[in-house]
């Protein structure tokens, strides 16, 4: 049995400007999330972002194909109703960071870890005030009580379409300190989605790539890449 697609029903996509906000229209009529709520968007830029979106499907509509208006649809339906609770999940990752925690060994590992890692260590104690202690081994490392709080206040002073953003760049890369440096542009947002990958390049390296590995790597990355692009084009001066 075939799989059954959506179809597509119209012939325009357009941005359109309200009092509240921005939204897009399909030949007229606006678009609502899965939920049935209404697509208020916080920029104008977003707005024709998923508009372009919409215009580029085809016959059958392809969700794939279309990043910016899932995070779009995740911030106003589950994002909004939940703000504390996904910000609260989110600033846990800073107790247990992937930056903070080294290999001893292979010396190369752990120096590229070291170059890698470091940077972002001090950036978090000179721009965040959240300095984090490094250490070796996979056991859990205490961090300054301090340091959790204010990355949390930094994580829940996101609004909605933020958090939606951050949520992916934190939980793709497995650090809290990566995600927030994204959304600050500290590094290109592929250097930062590699930094977050040192372990698995060195293992490719020394045993090879796994192809299906690889294909689930890829589309990790490009999900990172479209979590950064949604958050910079829901900034409201975006």
């Amino acid at each position: 049995m075939s799989e059954w697609k959506a179809r597509r029903f119209w012939t325009m996509a357009q941005a359109v400007e309200r009092d509240e906000g921005h939204t897009v229209e399909l030949d007229g009529r606006p678009v609502r999330t899965p939920a049935k709520a209404e697509l208020t968007l916080p920029s104008r830029a977003l707005a024709e972002a998923l508009a372009e979106e919409w215009a580029a499907q085809g016959e059958a509509i392809d969700p794939n194909s279309m990043p910016l208006t899932r995070f779009a649809n995740s911030a106003i339906d589950k994002v909004a109703p939940q703000h504390g609770a996904v910000a609260e999940m989110l600033a846990e990752y800073g107790g247990t960071d992937l930056i903070c925690y080294r290999a001893a060994a292979p010396a190369e590992l752990a120096g590229r870890q070291a170059a890698g890692w470091d940077p972002l260590l001090r950036w978090a104690e000179d721009e965040l005030a959240a300095p984090l202690v490094p250490g070796e081994g996979v056991m859990h490392i205490a961090q300054p009580a301090e340091s959790t709080r204010r990355l949390h206040d930094h994580v829940a002073a996101f609004d909605t379409f933020g958090l939606a953003g951050l949520h992916d760049l934190v939980t793709l890369s497995g650090s809290l300190v990566i995600g927030l440096a994204a959304t600050r542009d500290l590094q290109p947002a592929e250097d930062l989605w590699n930094l977050s990958r040192i372990d698995e390049i060195w293992q490719r390296e020394q045993w090879g790539a796994d192809e299906e590995a690889v294909a689930a790597e890829l589309l990790k990355k490009q999900a990172f890449l479209d979590a950064k692009r949604f958050h910079d084009l829901s900034r409201p001066d975006a």
